[in-house]
């Protein structure tokens, strides 16, 4: 069995070949490092080549924006040449950039509902690719958080899925705060409206996991402590075991546990 490539961690200890594999989607990132030096022009003329040209010299304008904004760019190009018809396609692609490309064109096509997106996403939430399952959430962030009670309401059966990479999905999906990424105002003001995405993770066995959920809470601890205090009580004594233990202590954090 071929053992995992070892990425690099500085952009120069990345090999011609590699980067000129990583450039033709032959190959996957295996750090941030390697994500952020992908030419995304070249990438994006190399595995749609028959997207304008219009669209490819859009992307090299891009290039020293953000690496969200791009993903969010090359989504919407291949959408507007593609279609969601072309979702399958890209979200199955050997690159992990272009199946994070794939998540963000199902973000802008239109006449979806919430439900039949994150019916699509989930292979993506679900991908070995840990870059991959940080795209897919925050590709379809912006639409949970305009639609949150029902977004809510459509997780929650995702908290009892065998896989810890949708259960850690619900969570991260909701954080109020997040990462790169806009902040969820509701969940500020009232964290408790996401409990029925957090409340049956707060004894999860996978570490995964237990770093998102006391992640969330640890985002509502910067607008209402009091409230995350009195919850990680509830749950010590509810639920008392080492997962639980773990995510309320990295949940207060920020404001100790006096």
């Amino acid at each position: 069995m071929t053992s995992p490539r070892r990425g690099a961690r500085r952009r120069a200890d990345i090999s011609p070949r590699v980067l000129k594999q990583l450039n033709r989607g032959e190959l996957e990132a295996a750090t941030l490092v390697e994500v952020l030096a992908i030419d995304f022009a070249e990438l994006l003329a190399a595995v749609a080549p028959t997207l304008a040209r219009a669209s490819v010299a859009a992307m090299r304008e891009a290039a020293e924006s953000g690496v969200t904004h791009r993903m969010a760019l090359a989504g919407q190009h291949l959408h507007d040449h593609f279609g969601l018809v072309a979702y399958l396609r890209f979200a199955r692609h050997r690159s992990d950039t272009v199946r994070g490309w794939a998540a963000f064109l199902l973000a802008v096509t239109p006449h979806l509902t919430l439900g039949e997106r994150l019916r699509l996403i989930r292979p993506l939430a679900n991908d070995a690719n840990s870059g991959v399952r940080e795209w897919a959430w925050l590709a379809l962030r912006a639409l949970i958080a305009a639609d949150l009670a029902h977004a809510i309401d459509l997780l929650e059966p995702w908290t009892i899925s065998s896989s810890p990479f949708l259960r850690r999905f619900a969570s991260e999906a909701t954080r109020p705060r997040g990462v790169w990424c806009a902040h969820i105002e509701p969940l500020k003001r009232e964290p408790a409206l996401g409990m029925p995405v957090i409340e049956p993770l707060r004894a999860d066995p996978h570490r995964y996991v237990q770093d998102s959920v006391s992640n969330w809470l640890n985002d509502a601890a910067k607008s209402q402590p009091a409230w995350v205090r009195e919850t990680c009580i509830r749950w010590l004594a509810e639920s008392p075991s080492p997962a639980t233990e773990r995510i309320c202590r990295r949940a207060q954090r920020s404001i100790g546990n006096s």
